[in-house]
């Protein structure tokens, strides 16, 4: 799949959202361009990642701390702990379902968001920028639903790509940390990949400096992109 003719730009300098007192910029895809899950496909495997519609990679001027990861999923064994959530969650029923609006997802993601995330920039009292957030035109996207007896407790936005999984966002009940959700949905996605013979699960940016991103060094072996290659 051909992408030379992608016009790409570069946005304007913002206060960075994970490292205090730096500034950040993305190089982003043209968005009145056509984009697809093919073409995605190919971008993601050069540091891309998807946000909405819009496609986009970190070029800051003075920091290059944003390393796009993913998990080789032939390599990938669970650690000892990573098998205890597992165990631990089995009572979990799972349900992949189309994007769509819901009143229930959005509770929870408002109550996962004023619990986790309190600094952040998203409007959290509004339900259709926190859909189209997750959501896009034009990606093959699951919305993935863990229930605890039929209660609703986690959904992971998860991208559909031609090599892979990409896991886009997310979002549980804080009240059940003591069942690690996050790690468990990272789990569930990397099992079903591999069911679907995938090779990777993308999961983002890693930033070494930033604690909230840490955890993803706990999927070994993963690599990051970095001076345009994989490593």
């Amino acid at each position: 799949m051909s992408v030379d003719n992608i016009k790409f730009y570069l946005s304007t300098e913002q206060d960075c959202s994970y490292l205090p007192d730096r500034l950040s910029a993305s190089v982003f895809a043209d968005p009145d361009g056509k984009m697809t899950t093919e073409v995605y496909s190919v971008l993601i495997n050069h540091g891309f990642r998807r946000s909405a519609n819009f496609i986009y990679r970190p070029h800051c001027a003075t920091c290059d701390a944003c390393k796009s990861s993913r998990v080789n999923l032939a390599a990938f064994n669970a650690n000892r702990n990573q098998k205890r959530v597992w165990k631990k969650n089995a009572d979990i029923v799972i349900t992949e379902t189309l994007p769509q609006q819901s009143e229930e997802h959005f509770t929870l993601y408002q109550k996962y968001i004023k619990t986790r995330h309190t600094e952040g920039e998203m409007d959290h009292n509004d339900p259709t920028r926190y859909f189209d957030f997750l959501n896009s035109a034009w990606c093959n996207t699951r919305f993935i639903e863990f229930r605890l007896e039929k209660q609703l407790i986690a959904v992971a936005a998860t991208d559909y790509l031609d090599q892979g999984l990409s896991a886009l966002y997310t979002f549980f009940d804080p009240e059940l940390s003591y069942r690690s959700l996050g790690t468990f949905a990272i789990l569930w996605q990397i099992q079903r990949a591999k069911e679907l013979n995938k090779s990777w699960l993308y999961l983002g940016y890693w930033i070494e400096e930033c604690e909230k991103m840490r955890y993803k060094k706990n999927f070994q072996p993963l690599e990051i992109f970095e001076n345009e290659h994989w490593q």
